[in-house]
């Protein structure tokens, strides 16, 4: 799972993906708007960041809305932190 969330991470395409769904769900479409890609690499993005839990979807009629999960992002923060014991330097 880590190494799905790290995978994920690594891109700055799936990570300006992550940053729009801050302000809340969209859908494929509304996403694709954003980039100058076709729809199968938006596709396989957000694939990639399906797999690594860092959004759920749901489906609304035809359409497929994305919704970031933060529970991937804490357990990553909370992994990170550990290794500083928690302490600010």
């Amino acid at each position: 799972m880590l190494q799905d969330t790290i995978k994920a991470l690594s891109d700055p395409t799936r990570r300006k993906i992550l940053e729009l769904l801050k302000k809340g769900p969209m859908s494929a479409g509304d996403l694709g708007k954003e980039f100058d890609m076709t729809g199968a690499t938006m596709s396989h993005h957000l694939s990639i960041l399906k797999k690594a839990e860092l959004v759920h979807i749901e489906k609304k009629g035809t359409f497929v809305y994305y919704e970031i999960n933060t529970t991937v992002m804490e357990d990553l923060l909370s992994w990170v932190v550990s290794f500083t014991g928690g302490k600010d330097e």
